[in-house]
């Protein structure tokens, strides 16, 4: 019937995923000797600074590179991205990096996403029970799916991985969840790389970190206000 062959989908797509993740981990192994080594020194230390001169020591490939980790850290789900965010602004310049750490943002996310759906959903389930956040399971299914979870992706600083958990178990399609993250991470991101990059580089961007905060907390205020009313007339 059509429920063993909706099983039989889920379950390529489940193998498909994984062996791209293990061939993807393999392949940077063998390519770049000591790579994880320096990566989980980075990613421990937090260290921005630290960060951005062992992405620049790749060379030609720092660009390829922090793209991927910021992809493996976004799907994974549970380790902060910020730190990349503001890596990317400090070594490729602002505009880059925002655009940088957007698409890889994006990616990441939307791998994670197939990864809860597919195959780690009891673990997306728990991620929701533990969370205390307002959202509800409901909001990011049917028509209002898109919507919600673009409102969710805009907000920085957010922990990742539940609002792809809330995604995963919910009824939202996968292409409305590409189009909410792709739209939805853009501010997020751009704040992140932009407040990082400001904060680090403090002297020279006084005014402009002073600017960006204020606009930032206004407009994120008149949404929140906005979403709680839309919700009450709900």
């Amino acid at each position: 019937g059509i429920g063993m062959n909706d099983k039989k989908k889920e379950r390529y797509i489940q193998l498909g995923l994984l062996s791209g993740l293990v061939a993807l981990g393999l392949l940077v192994y063998v390519l770049v000797p000591g790579f994880y080594d320096d990566m989980w020194e980075l990613i421990l230390s937090g260290d921005v600074q630290r960060m951005a001169e062992v992405l620049q020591s790749y060379g030609p490939w720092a660009m390829v590179i922090s793209f991927a980790l910021d992809v493996l850290i976004n799907a994974l789900g549970f380790l902060p991205s910020i730190f990349f965010s503001t890596a990317n602004g400090l070594l490729f310049g602002v505009v880059p990096g925002i655009i940088i750490s957007w698409l890889a943002e994006t990616v990441g996310v939307v791998l994670s996403f197939m990864i809860m759906r597919y195959i780690l959903r009891d673990t997306a389930h728990k991620v929701i029970e533990k969370s205390e956040f307002l959202l509800k399971v409901d909001d990011f299914s049917g028509k209002n799916g898109l919507v919600m979870m673009l409102f969710a992706r805009s907000i920085p600083y957010f922990p990742s991985g539940i609002i792809t958990a809330l995604g995963a178990i919910s009824q939202i399609s996968l292409r409305d969840y590409i189009i909410a993250n792709l739209i939805g991470k853009f501010p997020s991101t751009a704040l992140e790389v932009v407040v990082g990059h400001d904060t680090v580089l403090l002297q020279d961007n006084l005014g402009r970190l002073a600017v960006v905060v204020l606009v930032a907390t206004v407009i994120y205020f008149l949404l929140w206000k906005g979403y709680q009313r839309w919700a009450k007339q709900r």
